[in-house]
């Protein structure tokens, strides 16, 4: 990454596309509506690679895949049921669920940090909020492992199949949820999103409705996570910092921003020109695929002072891990303070803790990036 920055920061690869390293250039992409999803031609090379089945009616109607004014409709409506109010009404939930975690892990005995707290926190998190029976919570974390790879056409045979099945069976979990809360409703937010309608009284259809709320739990689950291990990971890996939290807990807030700009939980994007437009000087055409690379770009010392070094205390922190523009990740605030309670939590209960392995297992995927397992000790 650091290569392409120096040397070719608008990098067009043999197989077409352009790729992009640089902070500004990244930001550009994020934010420009003359990039977008382009949807017409995702959804045509989707469907060739998925065909009919729930892959493809899923995948085709993630948020991140449509381009105004269809996003602006979605986007709009789940933001009426998706508030900062309802974001703070969950942090005692949080709270109380972070401590119980790390009361079980309380034993003096190693512990994987990813398995016994980072995943099923963000996991219970999103089923609180969106109200999902505690019957169903082990099911959506089985499904969000399998779904996690329908990024794109581009799947493997076998991850296609997996995830064709979890969301298949997903898919008829949430549909009968649905039609419980529209006989039942109840104050969560599922309920808000089957009610929510616009001003001109534009409702989510049903099959919206349905992909919309395997995205949030997908999307809100397994970012969460790598979020919350690459960032223990880091820490522990930078004995300074931990030290320093370990000290000071109140810097947890500070500590998921440096988090989120030194090992993001996604490393890059994808976005198509809409338009014939320029970056950096450079030509791009309508309907070319640009690539712009998160992790590449939040290391930009054209940015960053001294981009390399982890730093919690870091006073111009400003990372692109939450996307931007239209695209804004949704769940951000949310993230933000799951991340916070538990380092404080952490760092406040052990603040001895070290790795006790050294071999880090980092997940398969390309697009998003995280650890398997992170084996500590207190």
């Amino acid at each position: 990454m650091r290569r392409l920055r120096d040397t070719d920061p608008v990098h067009r690869p043999p197989e077409g596309g352009v790729v992009l390293t640089r902070y500004d250039d990244v930001a550009t992409v994020l934010r420009d509506p003359s990039f977008g999803a382009g949807r017409d031609a995702l959804v045509d090379g989707l469907r060739r690679a998925f065909g009919e089945g729930h892959a493809f009616a899923y995948v085709s109607r993630r948020l991140t895949n449509y381009d105004p004014p269809d996003h602006s409709r979605l986007r709009g409506l789940v933001n009426r049921a998706f508030t900062p109010r309802r974001v703070e009404q969950l942090r005692p939930y949080i709270v109380a669920l972070a401590d119980q975690l790390l009361d079980d892990c309380d034993t003096g005995e190693p512990f994987d940090f990813v398995a016994r707290v980072a995943h099923p926190l963000p996991s219970m998190v999103i089923c609180e909020l969106l109200g999902v029976p505690g019957i169903d919570r082990s099911a959506f974390d089985r499904w969000t492992s399998a779904i996690a790879f329908l990024i794109g056409p581009s799947v493997p045979a076998d991850r296609q199949a997996d995830g064709e099945a979890a969301v298949a069976e997903e898919w008829a979990c949430i549909d009968a949820l649905i039609n419980q809360r529209r006989r039942d409703p109840g104050d969560d937010l599922l309920s808000a999103l089957t009610a929510a309608q616009d001003d001109a009284g534009a409702r989510l259809s049903h099959e919206e409705l349905v992909a919309t709320v395997i995205f949030l739990f997908s999307a809100g689950h397994q970012t969460t996570r790598d979020l919350l291990g690459s960032g223990v990971l880091s820490l522990l890996e930078h004995r300074d910092e931990w030290r320093r939290l370990a000290e000071e807990p109140r810097l947890a807030g500070s500590t998921v921003g440096e988090c989120l700009r030194y090992e993001p939980p996604v490393n890059f994007t994808m976005r198509q020109a809409l338009r014939d437009t320029e970056v950096a000087g450079e030509p791009i055409a309508a309907g070319e695929n640009v690539v712009p690379v998160i992790v590449a770009a939040n290391r930009d010392p054209r940015r960053f002072t001294d981009p390399d070094r982890f730093d919690i205390t870091r006073a111009d922190t400003a990372p692109l891990s939450f996307g931007g523009g239209i695209h804004f990740c949704l769940g951000a605030a949310l993230a933000r303070v799951e991340a916070e309670i538990v380092l404080h939590g952490l760092a406040r209960r052990f603040p001895g803790l070290t790795l006790a392995d050294n071999e880090i297992q980092w997940r398969e995927t390309i697009a998003f990036r995280g650890p398997e397992a992170l084996a500590v000790l207190r």
